[in-house]
This record gives structure tokens, sequence and C-alpha cells, in this order.
């Protein structure tokens, strides 16, 4: 995340998984534009032939259509829904976003590559709208699968060969629990990116030891030493915490102590902070005790699978 990379140089170690963005597309033979989002239960509806205006409604989506132009094409229905909540720290407005762009790409016929769509969606999300955040989410839907990312003055994606028993025995250890709060990102990378900025001692240690530790998770994962990566992962959480007192609460420290005390190795938030998913590692003998544990305790668990597709469109 800004301005890190462009001082020191940034990597991720990161997965796909089986939680989608969904979009259609259906030409129309006039100069209208639908909208229908399926998880914010909104329509909208526009006009190629006037200003499109982001007004503070389905702005990720207007902002799109707006930046592919209004010029030599018609009109189109959009419909869109993602399989995960909004503000879940998963990735779901980025990789709605790369959706959009892959849609209208084929749309209006432009041959980009997984590069540049993953920069174009950046440009929309980040740029268009001024939407806090990183961009580490943008290339892995893009590209999807198991990538270590780097980030310097450009963006350098290396796929994993990731043998399958590994990836296997990794889906089998691994949770994700749903604290049951959702939350605006941006008010935690804003605070994160002031502490960075004001070069705040905690923040920059904080930034470098998960630097450090995404190398050290991508070769224990690359060699197979699981448990390793297991507790790695929670001291990428301790790391992650000292970035800003606003990604951590009392709900997410409540549930991630108990998981540990029913045998989780270790865990890390995902995204942002502040709520969201918790994803936990666990030996699989003592999976269920820790599943029992946080469902009692009111959080919803579930287990997930690989996938190593990334944008994928085609038509109909």
């Amino acid at each position: 995340m800004p301005p890190f990379p462009e001082l020191e140089g940034g990597c991720v170690l990161c997965a796909t998984i089986d939680r989608y963005a969904y979009g259609s597309l259906v030409p129309r033979a006039d100069r209208i534009v639908t909208i229908e989002s399926v998880d914010f239960k909104t329509t909208a509806q526009m006009t190629l032939d006037s200003e499109i205006l982001c007004d503070g409604s389905l702005d990720l989506i207007k902002a799109a259509v707006r930046r592919f132009g209004r010029e030599g094409t018609d009109g189109y229905d959009l419909v869109l829904r993602s399989s995960v909540p909004p503000g879940s720290g998963l990735g779901s407005s980025s990789t709605m976003m790369v959706t959009l762009t892959g849609l209208l790409a084929r749309h209006y016929r432009l041959p980009v590559s997984e590069y540049q769509t993953a920069q174009l969606a950046h440009v929309i999300e980040r740029q268009d709208l001024g939407i806090a955040g990183g961009l580490q989410d943008l290339y892995a839907a893009t590209f999807g699968g198991f990538n270590f990312i780097e980030f310097t003055d450009r963006v350098i994606v290396n796929p994993l060969r990731i043998r399958d028993e590994i990836a296997l025995e990794l889906e089998l250890s691994l949770l994700l629990c749903f604290t049951g709060i959702t939350r605006d990102s941006a008010r935690v990378i804003e605070d994160q990116t002031r502490r960075t900025n004001a070069s705040t001692k905690d923040t920059l240690a904080g930034l470098r030891a998960q630097k450090d530790l995404a190398v050290a998770m991508k070769a224990a994962l690359l060699t197979g030493a699981l448990k390793d990566f297991g507790r790695l992962l929670g001291e990428a959480w301790y790391q992650k915490k000292r970035l800003s007192p606003l990604i951590s609460n009392a709900r997410i420290d409540e549930l991630y102590e108990l998981a540990l005390s029913k045998g989780a190795l270790g865990g890390k938030v995902t995204g942002a902070g502040g709520g969201g998913y918790i994803l936990l590692f666990c030996d699989f003998t003592k999976k269920h005790r820790v599943i029992e544990a946080l469902e009692f305790a009111g959080a919803d668990v579930m287990e997930i699978a690989f996938d190593t597709k990334g944008l994928t469109t085609w038509p109909v």
C-alpha cells in the first residue's frame, strides 16, 4: 500500500479461493445503460449521451462505465453480484472492479493483457474514485492461483508451483471465521497511510516485518512446511496490528484467542482489518474443536477451497 512500496519495495503472498464476483453484460440497441447490483439491492439507469456522474450510489460501477467511454458502442444491461459481503476483507470490491473491467473490455473489443486489466481496474478504483487501498487484490483476482507479487515502481506477479498434496493439505488446515463486522476499509487504510507518511516507528517496523514474513511464508509453502506456515501466519497478525490501533478490536481478539486455545496454530484478519474475516490455520485433527468453539461464540465459520483461475469471461 502506498507510500511504502515506492519507498522500500513491497511484496505479498496470496491465493484465490472459491468465492467470486459475478457479472453479466447484455448489449442493447439503444444508448441506455442499466445496472442492477444484487449485493446492494440497488438499480440505476443512465444514458451514454450524457455525462456520467458519480453521486454516491453504485459509484464503483459508474466509474468503470465512465472510464471506458461513451463512444463506439450502444448501451448495455449489467447485473452484478458477489458471493461474499462487501466490507468482508476478502477483496470483494476490487474483485468486482476486475469483473467489470473484464466485461467492459470484452464489450468494447479491447485486447488487454492480465497486467493491463489489473492496472486499469486499479486506475478506476484508486485514482478515478480515490478509494484508499493497495494493488494486491486487483492483481490477485485478475491472475488467480497462488502468487508471490512484488511491488516497486512496477508490479511483477510470480506464479507459484505448489504441489497438489501441499495445496490439499493447506485447504484442510484453513478456516475463515466471520467476525460479524463489516466495515469501510478506507478509515483503517487512511490511518495506516498517515502513520507511514509520518514515519511512525511501530508502523514502519510492522511493514518491514510483514515483508520479510511474506518471503518466509513463501518458502514454507513451497517446501511443504505447513506447520511453520501456520505459526508464521500468527506472527504476520502480530506485525499487522502494529500498523494501526484500528486494525483489531475486542471482538476480533476474543475470537482469535479462543481459536488458539482450541488448537489453531495461527491466523490473521484478512484485508485492512477492523472486521471481516479471520483466516485461521489449524491442525486437521483439532479443526472440528476450533469450529465448534467459534460457532458457540456466535461466529460464522466456513471452510474454503483454492481456485487457480483468475478473471474469466465468455460469450453466450
